[in-house]
């Protein structure tokens, strides 16, 4: 992978044939993040190796194919690319172009309920996505909490939510992550509160 891609993006996956294909990729509609603002494009990659590209009331069938290493061909209005794909997550899409330094990012809009159709709502989206994934790592994982000196623990932040509203606890008392070894971050009950 390209430099310039890794910092721009970091923590990429590379695609994955077994994982990938059929579950995230194929027959998804993928829409273009680059020059948004200008047109909305929507990138569906069909089994048959046809790919449409769709704006506004305009089809383009075009083709795609994949090779043994994972990189992709893609003949485009340009000519034919070669690329390399990457995911961020199972519904953000990067292929990086093989021969320049630049990529393309999209966002598969089947699980969204709303339209994407500019830059500010492709804010949304990743506001809404990433704030769910905050809220369910809260959920899922177990803080330390310090009241007078001591540490108790580790609790499910729905426990601590229980203990502060029964009046068993402040929400101000300092917590901290299980992988965490001090309170150094100074992260409060509260915190975790407003992020469910």
């Amino acid at each position: 992978m390209n430099d310039y891609l890794h910092n721009t993006i970091p923590n990429l996956k590379p695609f994955n044939y077994d994982h990938h294909h059929d579950a995230h990729f194929i027959n998804k509609p993928w829409v273009l993040v680059n020059g948004i603002s200008k047109k909305k494009s929507i990138y569906t990659f069909k089994a048959d190796n046809v790919l449409e590209i769709s704006r506004k009331d305009n089809v383009i069938k075009t083709t795609w194919n994949i090779n043994i290493q994972n990189s992709f061909s893609i003949e485009t209005e340009d000519g034919k690319i070669t690329v390399k794909a990457f995911f961020k997550d199972d519904d953000i899409l990067v292929l990086n172009n093989e021969n320049k330094e630049e990529f393309a990012m999209y966002i598969n809009v089947s699980n969204y309920d709303d339209d994407i159709n500019s830059v500010e709502d492709i804010q949304d989206f990743l506001k809404e996505k990433y704030k769910k994934k905050v809220s369910t790592i809260i959920y899922d994982h177990e803080f330390y909490y310090i009241e007078k000196s001591k540490e108790f623990g580790p609790y499910k932040v729905e426990v601590l939510a229980e203990k502060v509203n029964a009046g068993d606890i402040s929400a101000y008392c300092f917590v901290r992550d299980v992988n965490e070894h001090d309170y150094s971050n100074r992260m409060r009950i509260e915190d975790l509160l407003h992020e469910l």
